[in-house]
């Protein structure tokens, strides 16, 4: 695995003048220095994810993009990667449904309004959704006042009582899970962690993230339908 690495480049650099070696790579993505010299062949799946990472990241690249991440890594490897793109010195280009995700990693967002506008927030996802849940609702002009009424008047009651109640409590459920998701990927920083903790922790988090994702789609339906 070594020899696949060094292939690419023996050092990369980090923020504030810092570098790190193809082992101490290797190490952060979980290869210790005696797993380092297996053969490639012997690796798991999810090993070569991890090994193939390391030699793009060798390479020294100043810019990254990064496709929906959350999708094809497993639970293991996106922590760590999560973990290094924090001190990736290049610029990164995220494209994600993964709302806890995005607010670890990214500092801006382009957020797509339709018809040809994109917008430049400076913050992470929940700073967005913060701003823009505050922002005054837009008038019509006097002409199309009682269209508004009428639309508003039939967009309230498009929500069941028993819907209205789910809705409000969605974003707060999520929020908790995603507080026990930050709590839970924290224990992935102990070094001691056998590979059975390993595993019960990530199939613990996978669950977490489940949930998550469910009651997001949950919350968009709601929301659309409330929107008409």
């Amino acid at each position: 695995m070594i020899d696949v690495v060094r292939e690419f480049g023996d050092y990369i650099p980090l923020k504030k003048g810092r570098q790190i070696s193809a082992q101490q790579l290797l190490e952060r993505f979980l290869f210790d220095r005696k797993k380092q010299y297996d053969f490639v062949e012997k690796l798991s799946g999810g090993e070569r994810k991890r090994l193939y990472l390391c030699t793009v990241l060798i390479q020294n690249p100043n810019f990254l993009i990064l496709d929906e991440p959350t999708n094809d890594l497993d639970i293991v490897t996106l922590n760590v990667l999560e973990s290094f793109l924090l001190d990736f010195p290049g610029c990164l280009l995220v494209v994600s449904h993964d709302r806890y995700f995005m607010d670890k990693i990214v500092d801006h967002l382009f957020v797509f309004r339709g018809a040809g506008v994109v917008e430049d927030f400076p913050g992470n996802y929940s700073d967005f959704r913060a701003y823009d849940d505050s922002k005054p609702v837009a008038i019509e002009a006097v002409e199309d006042k009682k269209e508004n009424k009428s639309w508003k008047k039939d967009s309230k009651t498009t929500l069941s009582y028993n819907e209205q109640k789910e809705y409000k409590n969605l974003e707060s459920k999520i929020k908790s899970l995603e507080f026990d998701k930050t709590e839970l990927e924290q224990k992935f920083l102990n070094p001691d962690l056998s590979q059975d903790e390993i595993n019960a922790l990530s199939n613990t988090l996978q669950k977490i993230i489940d949930s998550i994702e469910e009651k997001e789609m949950r919350w968009l339906e709601l929301t659309e339908k409330l929107e008409g």
